[in-house]
């Protein structure tokens, strides 16, 4: 009797994961509960525990392939005997099958029309030849199937793609999600020939219908090369973290499809600083925490959110979302990338609770321990790029939120002050990015000025408080 292992579910809108790594081989004892493998998520990275005690018997998807939720990923066998080594020799063979297949296309295609045939003998994988493969050679299909992953069938079939043509960068040479994705934005043009190629089959000794089809799939030939030039020595190619990846989608989507601008303003962290320094010693005995900045801006953000609402909503459609609850993302590094944990109701939480919260979620943000449910949400942003030395920069919003701010490095700037004179003062320039498709000018600057009034007063935000 055996033990499925099957992915778990992983958070709302989260369809599926990368298998990132197997602690464990086949023939391994595992105990129950005890991790056997992580996945790793869009946002986060999870282990996934062992069901039942026993022998791992089969590892069904290897590290780097991608499964849906509720995907199978391995067997768990009752005792010390450990069933024949996964299915990876079948796939092996499936794949040397089709490539087999693949090669005798050309001949099959040859009998067809020897006029274009002629014509491709010098390319190295006909493209033409590639696609009646597929009906001349139909054992190769099911045999190349078998080899894919649900999540990779799923998108070749939609896309009507022939998976040989497809250069594979997965573990035993195993076709992985963004193999598939990275041909497409390649050869986005491979469609059209696949639909010329059937009317040139219809058309057997027309000289001059034939000529046309001949031309177009060789133009399809031309484009699909994956641009994998080879490394040089003192280069290292890796592939994108999941993580990395989706950071750089949601990027780019807001660069996309928001009015995004920036405003920017200086703050002068004098009175902050004197706050922090009279009730370090006390605020730390009394909560357990240090008294740190992040909880004034915080609670300053609040306050300006307050006051100018459309800062704190988001787009949907045709509709204007106005949030009557203040849901902060804090963003904050760790060894995978950028991540946005949420402090819920914010504007409930005292400082001592919100520099809690902070300080928990880096922590376990460098442990890779991150909830799913701590990442998602948010009705507004804080980044703070000080932190690396950072003296200015423009953030890119979070969508769909409409609004992000920038806080950068405290540095002594000489400052005039009211009564003509000249002073050092510890000042930081600050930066809201906003989306200008909801968020007017005069509000934006209008929100950054109160957030720089309560950050000047912190005693009056933390008397409000």
């Amino acid at each position: 009797m055996t033990t499925d292992i099957i992915v778990p579910t992983l958070g709302e809108s989260v369809t599926e994961a990368t298998v990132a790594k197997w602690f464990k081989a086949v023939g391994d004892q595992v105990e129950a509960d005890e991790p056997v493998l992580e996945l790793e998520t869009d946002k986060v990275t999870l282990e996934v525990n062992a069901p039942a005690a026993g022998t791992l018997a089969e590892i069904l998807v290897p590290e780097g392939e991608e499964i849906a939720v509720g995907g199978l990923l391995g067997r768990i066998g009752e005792g010390a005997e450990a069933p024949a080594k996964p299915s990876r020799e079948p796939a092996k063979e499936a794949e040397k099958e089709a490539k087999k297949e693949a090669e005798k296309a050309p001949a099959t295609t040859a009998e067809k029309g020897p006029a274009t045939t002629a014509e491709k003998k010098t390319e190295p994988a006909p493209a033409e030849a590639a696609e009646p493969a597929k009906a001349e050679a139909a054992p190769a299909a099911p045999a190349a199937a078998a080899a894919l992953s649900p999540a990779v069938r799923k998108l070749v079939e939609e896309h009507e793609l022939d998976p040989s043509r497809i250069p594979a960068s997965g573990k035993d040479g195993r076709l992985t999600k963004g193999d598939v994705l990275a041909f497409l934005e390649q050869s986005p043009e491979q469609p059209a020939p696949q639909e010329a190629a059937e009317p040139a089959a219809a058309t057997p000794p027309g000289g001059e219908a034939a000529a046309p089809a001949a031309g177009e799939p060789a133009q399809a030939e031309a484009a699909p090369p994956i641009p994998t030039r080879p490394a040089g020595p003192r280069e290292e190619r890796v592939r994108m973290t999941r993580l990395r990846k989706m950071v750089a989608a949601r990027l780019k989507t807001a660069q996309n499809t928001a009015a995004m601008l920036t405003t920017f303003n200086e703050v002068d962290m004098t009175a902050a600083n004197a706050l922090r320094t009279r009730y370090r010693d006390a605020f730390e005995k009394k909560h357990g925490v240090r008294l740190g900045i992040m909880s004034i801006f915080v609670k300053a953000c609040v306050v300006a959110l307050q006051e100018f609402p459309a800062v704190n909503a988001e787009i949907d459609g045709d509709d204007i979302v106005y949030k009557n609850y203040y849901d902060i993302a804090i963003a904050v590094s760790s060894p995978q990338g950028l991540v946005v944990p949420v402090l819920r109701d914010a504007d409930a939480l005292s400082f001592a609770a919100v520099e809690a919260k902070i300080a928990d979620y880096g922590k376990r943000a460098r442990e890779g321990r991150l909830t799913m449910e701590e990442l998602q949400g948010g009705t507004f942003t804080i980044t703070n790029g000080g932190v690396f030395g950072s003296l200015m920069s423009t953030p890119i919003l979070n969508p769909p939120q409409s609004g992000i701010l920038g806080m950068h490095k405290v540095q002594q700037r000489p400052m005039v002050m009211p009564d003509g004179s000249i002073e050092a003062r510890p000042m930081m320039y600050l930066a809201l990015s906003y989306d200008h498709r909801i968020i007017d000018g005069r509000d934006a600057v209008s929100f950054l000025v109160r957030v720089k009034e309560c950050v000047e007063d912190p005693q009056r935000v933390l008397l409000a408080a």
